[in-house]
């Protein structure tokens, strides 16, 4: 199983908006792009006083190679439209992990 994290620290004010937006719009087409099986969405705790508010959105895939075609294919424009909606309001970073048996 192959975990493609991607955290994402977003502004307090927008904090709302972005949770609505990426439940209702964007984890659904990353989730109809078929190259995952499900995803998960935490928050990341201990951040008291801080101007950001992280989220952590696990999306699982079989394969490692499904993974890559997604971030090849999908990913660009997917990232880009995200990236315009929350211009300057939140910054992002990706992980990949495989799980150990």
């Amino acid at each position: 199983m192959i975990l493609y994290n991607v955290t994402v620290g977003v502004d307090l004010d927008t904090e709302k908006e972005w949770l609505i937006w990426m439940k209702s719009t964007h984890i659904p087409e990353v989730m109809n792009t078929g190259y995952f099986k499900e995803f998960q969405i935490y928050k990341v705790l201990g951040q008291d006083e801080e101007p950001t508010v992280s989220y952590s959105v696990q999306y699982f895939a079989d394969s490692i190679d499904q993974v890559v075609e997604y971030l090849n294919k999908e990913a660009p424009a997917l990232s880009e439209k995200h990236r315009l909606k929350f211009k300057d309001r939140h910054v992002a970073f990706r992980t990949l992990l495989e799980s150990v048996e």
